[in-house]
């Protein structure tokens, strides 16, 4: 299976010409070769252009690569216009499958004869298609009310687990065989990208992750967060209202209706610290395809925001370690930086904090408050790489979701400001949150959250007190108790071996002395002795174990 699915893999590349796009420095011979050979499969693609090539082979492949152009679409800084471009088709314009089998899944689900008994209206053409399941808009006959509805792809889970299960066997011999394979730690990070796509194939928990947003931003000016109707909701169909805005992606849109481009990209700032160290549950699929831009207050911009298949969360050590990092680099303090990176073990205990300190000076330094537009982000990334790798520092798998969502953030606020002071504008919100997790407003909040629990226990609290003092007080002559106890079971068991030693010697010399024509008595003798010598070694044994 896994063979057939990487000669699939293989195929659909050289079909698409993709290899041609290797410049031939980077090939050795034996691969020209090797490609010469493969003479059967040819380039079908020779009259599109190389992004539109890209793209339709990822959409070929599935879900697996089809999230990597996502991803890839949103850095433009790495990739040519015209490849991103085409590659962001693959955020909400992946090809439809039959509409028909998309209604006859809903019915299906939600137990209906006729779409017409829950629907007024049901638009047959879908208003998006992405990797995992397409949207059709509806009405709802009960209330009037604009939503979509969500569709899960059909026989979409085969194709992921034959993808994964790839992924695996690669990840597996690139951590054996790589020179840092065992740093890179590729299995983890495909375990975690795993349950990430397969939480994305549950919708019952994507409609979940969306009433925690919207409970969580309920009042907020910077992100919206549509209404989920649960009660129809079902494990491959989601119900939702209808949300009108402009898509982020759409520069010229939001310029032509006068967007405060400078706040937009603030508040997505704005909104990522918020969900990661308030909330510890953030949007980890914030690719262009699901965030909007209301059309209600261009002076005053707010997100609004679907698909919830992927979320993130942090627990209380990471997100400390985290904020702290950030602040120490927003201050300049390398020191800590490099100290914190050592105390978390990110990096061996035996690494020169020192030669450290100067390493990731040397990478923060020339990009410190600059705007993203002055920033290469493919030189920081790759001195990034070499540093890691020279102090062995230890890739960390649950921290890949926010990595990925950082990429997002950064690469839409490339697009949106490129003036954007990425490092001024988190340094406040950072400095404010640090503050109320060590100041005393953090310590009484504490105090207040473990109050209910601390009343509990308080009339417990005398006796526990007594039996402890008690217990203590006995702790002295109980700890003579069981040093005797251990000086007696070593006695035993220095007896019992030397018995057992004795009787294998007895058993010994009873074998060897019919060579010398002796009456068999003292055959008998020696043996029986050898015999009553070892009953005695396994008593003291048995002794020693009660």
């Amino acid at each position: 299976m896994r063979i057939f699915r990487l000669y699939q893999i293989n195929k659909v590349l050289l079909q698409h010409g993709l290899d041609e796009l290797i410049p031939d420095r980077w090939m050795p011979w034996y691969a020209r070769v090797m490609r010469k050979c493969v003479f059967w499969i040819r380039n079908q693609y020779k009259h599109e252009t190389a992004g539109e090539r890209i793209t339709l082979a990822l959409q070929s492949l599935g879900p697996v690569f089809i999230k990597f152009g996502q991803m890839l679409s949103t850095r433009r800084d790495l990739l040519h216009p015209a490849i991103a471009n085409e590659l962001a088709r693959l955020q909400d314009k992946v090809a439809p499958f039959p509409s028909e089998q998309a209604q006859v899944i809903i019915r299906q689900a939600l137990g209906l004869s006729n779409l017409n008994e829950l629907f007024s209206e049901f638009q047959v053409d879908p208003l998006a298609s992405a990797s995992i399941a397409q949207v059709h808009a509806a009405k709802l006959r009960s209330s009037g009310t604009d939503v979509v509805v969500k569709v899960l792809r059909p026989d979409i889970r085969k194709t992921i687990e034959a993808d994964m299960d790839l992924l695996f066997t690669l990840a597996q011999v690139l951590q054996k065989w790589l020179p840092d394979g065992k740093r890179l730690r590729p299995v983890e990070v495909v375990t975690e990208y795993q349950k990430t796509l397969v939480d994305e194939l549950d919708l019952m928990r994507e409609s979940a992750n969306g009433i925690q947003l919207r409970r969580n931003f309920e009042d907020s000016d910077a992100l919206y967060i549509p209404k989920i109707y649960s009660e129809l909701c079902r494990h491959n169909v989601l119900v939702m209202e209808r949300i009108y805005g402009i898509p982020v992606s759409n520069v010229d849109a939001l310029l032509a209706q006068n967007t405060n481009m400078k706040m937009l990209a603030e508040r997505g700032v704005e909104v990522f610290f918020t969900q990661v160290f308030r909330d510890s549950f953030f949007h980890a699929d914030m690719h262009p395809g699901n965030i909007f831009v209301s059309t209600e207050t261009p002076s005053e911009p707010k997100y609004i925001a679907i698909d919830f298949g992927i979320v993130g969360t942090l627990n209380k050590e990471d997100k400390r370690y985290l904020a702290e990092n950030f602040v120490a680099f927003f201050n300049r303090d390398y020191r800590k930086v490099a100290q914190l990176h050592a105390d978390s073990g990110w990096v061996p205990p035996d690494t020169n904090i020192d030669e450290f300190e100067m390493a990731i000076r040397t990478v923060c330094e020339p990009i410190f408050q600059k705007p993203l537009a002055e920033i290469s982000f493919g030189n920081v990334l790759l001195q990034l790489f070499n540093t890691a790798r020279r102090f062995n520092m230890v890739v960390q798998p649950q921290l890949v979701l926010l990595q990925k969502t950082l990429l997002y953030i950064e690469g839409l606020g490339r697009q949106l400001y490129p003036q954007l002071d990425l490092w001024k504008t988190a340094k406040p919100f950072l400095e404010n949150w640090m503050q109320e997790q060590i100041g005393v407003k953090a310590m009484l909040k504490k105090v207040k959250a473990n109050l209910p629990y601390w009343s509990e226990k308080m009339p417990d609290m005398p006796d526990l007190l007594h039996d402890s003092l008690v217990q203590l007080k006995a702790l002295p002559v109980q700890q003579q108790r069981e040093h005797q106890h251990l000086i007696q079971m070593q006695i035993h068991a220095t007896r019992a071996a030397h018995y057992g030693i004795v009787g294998a010697t007895f058993i010994i010399v009873a074998a060897i002395l019919p060579v010398y024509d002796l009456h068999w008595a003292f055959v008998a003798l020696s043996a029986g002795t050898g015999v009553g010598c070892w009953l005695q070694s396994w008593r003291k044994g048995h002794r020693e174990l009660q």
